[in-house]
């Protein structure tokens, strides 16, 4: 979409290295939380024995930090349509790739939308 739609229908995907990073690291912890029985962990190295020892010793916590991460996800998401409509983009379609794009990956959606300057009407 991009700013050739014009600033109502504004819409930036995020950096690729960070949604990619994002991406493998809440894979790997949806992992952890849901089925920790079937890690490798001797095969993942240092991040194996880490994440074995959290597992182990302290998986409540693990759990509830999954936890807070999604509830923390969805407030940016909802805070990424207040965003939306404090910058003028007001189509319905750019404004529910902000709200997935900003759940999905939080701050490095939520970054470039709150980057985003919209060109004054004179």
């Amino acid at each position: 979409m991009g700013s050739a739609a014009g600033g109502e229908a504004y819409f930036q995907r995020g950096n690729l290295l960070w949604l990619t990073f994002i991406t493998l690291s809440l894979a790997y912890y949806s992992w952890v939380v849901f089925w920790p029985q079937s890690i490798p962990y001797q095969s993942l190295g240092p991040l194996g024995f880490f994440t074995q020892y959290l597992v182990d010793h302290h998986y409540t916590l693990v759990c509830n930090w999954y936890w807070l991460a999604c509830v923390v996800h969805i407030g940016e998401a909802l805070y990424a349509m207040v965003l939306c409509k404090s910058k003028g983009i007001t189509n319905g379609w750019a404004q529910l790739l902000w709200f997935l794009q900003t759940f999905f990956f939080g701050i490095a959606s939520l970054s470039v939308l709150m980057a985003y300057k919209p060109k004054r009407q004179k």
